[in-house]
């Protein structure tokens, strides 16, 4: 099991096996891609060897070469709040990778002139043919509605902010929204009420550290926010159904 630092976006091109990604299993399968958000735990566990790439970059990658944080949001491919399946590439998409990802892997090991400008623009292309398998699979959505920008904003500051806010109402205050209205809109999008959101991303990051390090309960509870060891059991068994350490146990 390793957490990579950045975001890897995984090309299976022939494979067996489920790997496993937070806690959750997808089948290998043939064309698909997966893509991995800043932090996920992931583990490989192919019955065979797969073949196919892998491809990692960092925020600082991004912003030098002018691909922004706007445009990775809202492709949506990235998404650490929900359980992404893979990418299942269509034959045209096929196609098209299968011509790209041999001239990215070349430009990669060449010592050309502006190499590395090169690859941006490769891995820009790489995203957005993936993206457009995505939109073919369902709805189209207006990310410019004010519902799903309100969302997004929610998100990123769940992302940037769980360990340290943990009720509804401090989101919503930052939102310049009613808690009620925040989780309205989570409601018809999502699902899911705001709570849960927060809720949902504490547990997941509680089991991180759970299942993959050596920090005792108590590390885990005052990273996470909880002053009192005991409430985070607390917190945690009624969001899980088993204590931090049954969990911890089955490991």
């Amino acid at each position: 099991p390793h957490r990579p630092p950045h975001s890897p976006a995984i090309r299976v091109q022939a494979g067996a096996g489920r790997p496993l990604i937070d806690f959750q299993t997808h089948p290998l399968s043939e064309n698909a891609v997966f893509f991995n958000s800043p932090g996920q735990v992931h583990q490989r566990r192919p019955a065979a060897r797969p073949q196919g790439w892998v491809i990692t970059f960092s925020p600082d990658f991004l912003q030098h070469h002018h691909i922004s944080e706007d445009f990775i949001r809202e492709i949506n491919l990235f998404n650490s709040f929900e359980q992404r399946p893979p990418v299942q590439l269509g034959p045209e998409a096929v196609d098209k990778l299968s011509t790209l990802l041999p001239l990215m892997e070349d430009t990669f090991r060449s010592g050309m002139p502006f190499r590395i400008a090169a690859l941006s623009a490769y891995l820009k292309l790489f995203l957005l043919y993936c993206n457009q398998e995505c939109v073919l699979q369902r709805p189209q959505q207006d990310p410019n509605d004010s519902g799903h920008r309100i969302l997004r904003d929610f998100k990123e500051l769940v992302t940037r902010h769980f360990r340290t806010l943990h009720k509804t109402s401090d989101y919503a205050e930052r939102l310049h929204i009613t808690p009620k209205y925040l989780n309205q809109v989570v409601k018809s999008l999502l699902g899911q009420t705001a709570k849960e959101v927060i809720q949902e991303k504490i547990v997941l990051n509680a089991k991180r550290e759970l299942r993959y390090s050596a920090k005792s309960v108590k590390e885990i509870a005052l990273e996470l926010g909880f002053e009192d060891p005991l409430y985070f059991s607390h917190f945690f068994k009624t969001c899980t159904g088993q204590s931090p350490t049954s969990f911890r146990s089955e490991a």
